[in-house]
């Protein structure tokens, strides 16, 4: 067992699970693979058992009735990482938006203690890291991430970023049961709540790629989830509630 584990939820993903995991396991640093699948139709926990008789004791699979959202799936996986004795927690997306090569300098920043997350950020020193977007997407998510810093403070440029490294030690203080939101209202949350609890977070610039297999899985409730989440966990904030 490495001392990194990747989760990785999937819904739909067969067009690029197995890249990412072959990918993810060239990487010079060693890490494991949790696979969180909701049920994909199209066989992707399929293709995951396939590549679990070649990746013994590396790739693991975790199959949910049904698909609940990526906040739910993420908090699945991270019951199962505390479970088995994880030190470093990654989420990673299966659609390669996310740079899996990253993920060696964000374990480096973890495992030398220089944060307890580490956050792939697309908004750093002025630039924005994204590449296959067109403006309105990246006004949309620019200017969400502007919001949640001036309405809760909180000292993260990319907010809603879904490329993020863990030490166990922020999951085992965070009463996961508690978390609400699922969409990027989740990424806004846990953020938000390690970093009100004293946590180191430091950001690392990444290039967001979109997808180039497979459908995205954005839609309006997403949207209106992490907007909304957001001044609730103002208020919950301000009123001692958090």
């Amino acid at each position: 067992m490495s001392d990194g584990l990747v989760i990785i939820p999937t819904y739909n993903e067969k067009e690029n699970i197995e890249d990412i995991v072959r990918y993810v396991f060239n990487l010079d640093k060693k890490f494991d693979i949790l696979v969180v699948d909701d049920n994909s139709p199209d066989g992707t926990a399929e293709i995951v058992k396939k590549l679990q008789k070649e990746f013994k004791e590396r790739l693991f699979l975790l199959n949910r009735n049904k698909k609940e959202g990526l906040g739910k799936a993420y908090l699945a996986g991270f019951h199962w990482a505390l479970e088995n004795n994880y030190h470093y927690i990654f989420e990673m997306d299966a659609d390669f938006s996310h740079p899996p090569a990253d993920l060696e300098k964000m374990l480096e920043i973890l495992d030398n203690n220089q944060a307890d997350m580490v956050v792939g950020s697309r908004y750093l020193q002025g630039r924005i890291g994204v590449a296959n977007w067109d403006l309105k997407r990246i006004l949309l998510s620019y200017f969400a991430s502007l919001y949640v810093r001036i309405i809760t403070q909180i000292p993260v440029k990319d907010t809603t970023a879904g490329f993020v490294g863990y030490k166990r030690k922020i999951l085992e203080t965070i009463d996961l049961d508690k978390i609400e939101f699922v969409g990027y209202a989740f990424q806004i949350e846990m953020k938000y709540k390690a970093w009100k609890k004293g946590f180191i977070i430091k950001e690392v610039p990444i290039v967001f790629t979109d997808r180039e297999k497979g459908k995205s899985k954005m839609h309006s409730s997403i949207i209106s989830e992490a907007a909304w989440g957001v001044l609730k966990l103002k208020i919950k904030s301000l009123t001692g509630k958090l």
